[in-house]
């Protein structure tokens, strides 16, 4: 798999080049794991309602094709773009969701901080607030998209939509818990948990 980390990033030209990707790659196209941030930014998925976004407050909105509901992306969130064929890794859309969160879960347990997944809203909670979000779109066997990580963010604009779609819902990050990793630091203990969720059989 290869790592390229794009660094502070605009939204729409990533979606095009994930995009773009997917279409071209053939069976032979090794996988690869973008790490980046995006400028503010909401983006709402395929399943998204405008119901959910309560007011941008100039920040742009951009429709995506991605599964999910409405989320917020800015500086000091990791976002973690897996561009993985799953036919050939023979792992299903539900496997992949659960192996990107067993990540973020990982990362957390060694920073002494107990976090979860639920079964009827993917994502990463720590004690019933959000702190990972997960979206994926699967063209021809591959995957694209990939999930949210909060860092050290400013989370106020998550008090301008109802995150993915669910009212009140409370958002934290890694410096709020405590926790100072540096983003550096945040992108490699990713990198090394999602390679070892990859190569286990039994995420």
């Amino acid at each position: 798999m290869i790592v390229r980390d794009l660094g502070l990033v605009e939204f729409e030209p990533i979606c095009e080049a994930m995009r773009k990707f997917t279409a071209e790659r053939t069976p032979d196209t090794q996988d690869e794991l973008w790490l980046l941030e995006h400028p503010a930014v909401f983006t709402m998925g395929l399943n998204g309602k405008d119901e959910h976004v309560l007011n941008t407050h100039d920040i742009p909105l951009v429709n995506t094709d991605r599964g999910g509901q409405v989320t917020y992306h800015g500086p000091g969130q990791l976002i973690a773009y897996t561009l993985i064929d799953l036919k050939r890794n023979k792992i299903g859309v539900r496997d992949m969701v659960t192996r990107l969160e067993n990540s973020l879960i990982a990362i957390m347990a060694e920073q002494g901080i107990a976090a979860k997944s639920r079964a009827d809203a993917p994502g990463v909670y720590v004690d019933g607030r959000k702190i990972g979000a997960l979206g994926l779109r699967v063209k021809r066997g591959a995957c694209y998209h990939g999930l949210s990580f909060n860092i050290d963010m400013d989370l106020t604009p998550f008090s301008y939509i109802n995150p993915c779609g669910y009212q009140g819902l409370e958002v934290i990050d890694l410096k709020s818990l405590g926790c100072e990793l540096t983003m550096e630091q945040a992108k490699q203990y990713f990198v090394s948990e999602f390679k070892q969720q990859m190569l286990s059989n039994n995420a």
